[in-house]
């Protein structure tokens, strides 16, 4: 099995749509797959839980699978969307600073992917 940390940054859907799929796709081969929405992504997850936007179903199979591991904390005071990420149960990221340590997924044996 390998673990596999999927740092997200680009708030764009077209980019954000691959993040989900792979993490989906590593998770059904049997993979530890984490996201971690950092940057201008902390805008998305307000959006898509939204049921009429085109990634909803994705993200809403990815949250369930426990694939999210959270977003920056700091980041998603930045783009405001805190208290969304709260009212969706989605864990707040700060251990650097307020916002996700990499190291921390590498010290725990993740390999590292961003976007």
């Amino acid at each position: 099995m390998k673990k596999i940390a999927l740092f997200v940054f680009n708030g764009d859907p077209m980019c954000f749509i691959h993040v989900l799929m792979n993490a989906l796709n590593m998770h059904q081969k049997g993979n530890d797959a984490r996201i971690v929405i950092e940057g201008s992504a902390t805008a998305l997850p307000p959006e898509l839980a939204k049921a009429d936007h085109p990634l909803h179903g994705l993200w809403e199979k990815a949250v369930e699978a426990g694939l999210v591991a959270g977003v920056c904390e700091a980041c998603s005071r930045k783009t405001g969307t805190l208290e969304a990420a709260k009212a969706q149960g989605l864990a707040l990221l700060n251990e650097m600073n307020g916002h996700p340590s990499i190291a921390r997924f590498q010290d725990d044996g993740y390999e590292i992917i961003t976007f």
